[in-house]
């Protein structure tokens, strides 16, 4: 009795095990297929935002067709994502040829940025003036900018003190008196006459009524005061002359930076006038007043001129390298898009998905760009066909907000597919 007893309930136990899994079963796949039938009815609700060419996602149509390939167009929906999230196929991507780089931290050093322009070295400057009252004759140059060489014949001048000087010194010569030769000699240099003039005037043993002057050095006229036939009194300037072979360039520099500032830092500098060119210079001499309007300090820089290509008042583009190093979050320069005030990057989030961000940027080198604002290393951004991924991105939000003013318009209250009525009193619920 006991043994039938102990058998009837292990059926029942089986018999319930069999019950409970069969129904977990049947709720299992009546839920799964709820859950795809609702997915279809989902996708099937669902409007293409426009169809692309699987081949070329530039070739777009506002209606299904063929591409240039002949190709059936693909259409492309709106994916229920975070506002402005790109989303794009594997397909899609590798035909975009997207890039990306890691954005990472980076070792920059401090740079200064200003601007300048070119001034003549007034260590090279030298000015003209003669040292006896006389009459300027044969004057050689006519203007300022005009370029001369070291030795060239500048002006004459007919001085009667020279005159009577140089008659002197032959009087000493004829009597062959050293004394009053050497005295005579010194008289006339003091007076201003170099000593070639000197040897050929006792050569020829004649006073010369109009003395040569020459150019001491090579270089431009900065300035000309003086003009044919003009009476001049010792010590007056006539004419200055700069040598262009070192120039100098004055900027200026915030006083926030003003401190980072020491002779001898190296520059780099671009000049409007010679485009793609970066010249190379120092800083030479740091002016120790702030200007109290602009909040300023004046640097001087200097730079070789060999050529004589960088011209006085050129404008030019000025990089001093502070040379502190600063470990900052950077990426590279070609990830940045540049739009007026605004910068952008595009975000690489993964699984196709893209979003462009605003980001804030500080100092730049040749290849990478400090950002101060934006991103966090360890990111992805994109490095190619991030302004398409950008204007797509604007296209979803702009098609977006278009769809939103309109159901919350007045004229949407109604059937939102806009299909004409023939009831004139029917209204849309």
């Amino acid at each position: 009795m006991k043994a039938s007893k102990s058998i009837l309930w292990v059926v029942v136990i089986v018999l319930c095990l069999v019950i409970v899994f069969a129904l977990g079963w049947w709720l299992s796949r009546s839920t799964s297929t709820r859950a795809s039938t609702t997915a279809s009815s989902q996708t099937a609700n669902k409007k293409p935002l426009y169809w692309v060419a699987p081949m070329n996602p530039s070739y777009r149509r506002d209606k299904p067709g063929k591409s240039p390939m002949g190709m059936d167009l693909v259409p492309v929906y709106e994916e229920p994502s975070e506002a402005g999230v790109v989303k794009i196929s594997p397909t899609v991507e590798n035909n975009l040829g997207v890039r990306t780089a890691v954005v990472e931290k980076r070792h920059f050093n401090q740079q200064i940025r200003t601007v300048g322009y070119v001034q003549p070295d007034e260590n090279t400057l030298q000015t003209m003036s003669v040292y006896t009252e006389g009459w300027i004759k044969d004057l050689q140059v006519k203007a300022a900018g005009e370029p001369v060489k070291q030795g060239q014949l500048l002006f004459k001048l007919y001085s009667p003190v020279l005159v009577s000087a140089q008659e002197e010194y032959l009087l000493a010569i004829k009597y062959h008196n050293p004394l009053l030769i050497r005295a005579g000699k010194q008289k006339l240099i003091t007076l201003g006459m170099s000593a070639k003039d000197i040897d050929q005037l006792a050569s020829a043993r004649q006073a010369q009524q109009n003395v040569p002057v020459y150019a001491p050095q090579s270089g431009y006229i900065t300035q000309l005061n003086v003009r044919e036939g003009a009476h001049v009194m010792p010590a007056t300037p006539l004419m200055s002359i700069a040598n262009l072979s070192t120039v100098w360039v004055i900027a200026e520099v915030y006083e926030q930076q003003a401190a980072l500032l020491k002779t001898g830092q190296r520059v780099s500098a671009r000049f409007n006038g010679l485009p793609g060119k970066i010249i190379k210079g120092k800083v030479d001499y740091i002016y120790p007043t702030l200007n109290a309007k602009t909040r300023t300090v004046r640097v001087r820089l200097v730079f070789a001129n060999p050529n004589t290509q960088l011209k006085p008042a050129m404008y030019a583009n000025i990089t001093i390298d502070a040379g502190h190093s600063l470990s900052v979050v950077a990426i590279p320069k070609e990830a940045l898009i540049q739009l007026g005030d605004t910068n952008r990057v595009v975000l690489a989030l993964g699984d196709g998905k893209f979003k462009p961000v605003t980001v804030k940027v500080g100092q730049q080198n040749q290849d990478w760009v400090a950002i101060t604002e934006g991103l966090t290393p360890g990111q992805k951004v994109v490095t190619s066909a991030q302004f398409l991924l950008d204007s797509e991105s604007n296209l979803k939000a702009g098609l977006k907000r278009l769809s939103n003013d309109q159901t919350n318009s007045p004229s949407s209250s109604g059937n939102k597919k806009m299909k004409p009525t023939t009831n004139p009193n029917h209204t849309g619920h």
